[in-house]
């Protein structure tokens, strides 16, 4: 069987539960970009490697497939309550072993660092559509607990590579640079 089915040739798709919208509907748009918070997950992977975290990033990874179901109205449960404890209970166990933050961090560092902020980022833009396709509830904090996911594990990982966060300084400008 062909991959092509020439059905979205005119700009309209089907939802998982058969009905016809547009390609740009607020839905499409929606797992659109989850579809592509993915790819940045799977990215992500190759960087930290096997480990627990990236057990985690598998796990977040077949998570969003399960949203992305969700979004195109596929019937089922599938974003629980649970999904959205386990990843607070992550978030938890990384906060322990990071010293408290200081300021606004910014998104910099090692590549897997930046990696998880490019996912942290994509995430929110995901919320966003989340929110304009009317989707609410468990779905919706998943994906906010998700942005904070990456975001803390972008501060374990700049601090297991022994280096500080990098923050933002309110009056860090040009001129400050050609004096050193």
């Amino acid at each position: 069987m062909p991959i092509y089915t020439k059905t979205g040739d005119k700009g309209q798709t089907s939802l998982a539960n058969g009905q016809r919208v547009s390609k740009c509907d607020a839905r499409i748009e929606a797992y659109g970009t989850v579809d592509e918070l993915n790819s940045w997950v799977g990215l992500l992977r190759f960087s930290v490697g096997a480990d627990p975290m990236g057990q985690e990033l598998e796990w977040i990874q077949h998570r969003l497939f399960n949203l992305g179901a969700l979004l195109s109205k596929a019937p089922g449960e599938w974003i629980s309550e649970e999904d959205v404890y386990d990843l607070e209970r992550w978030m938890d166990a990384m906060q322990a072993r990071l010293p408290k933050q200081q300021g606004f961090i910014l998104p910099a560092g090692s590549e897997a660092v930046c990696r998880f902020h490019i996912c942290r980022t994509v995430c929110r833009r995901a919320e966003r559509r989340m929110i304009e396709a009317g989707v609410s509830g468990t779905p919706l904090q998943f994906v906010n607990r998700l942005s904070d996911y990456f975001f803390v594990a972008a501060r374990l990982v700049t601090h297991s590579d022994g280096d500080a966060d990098w923050t933002w300084k309110k009056d860090f400008c040009v001129e400050k640079l050609t004096e050193k």
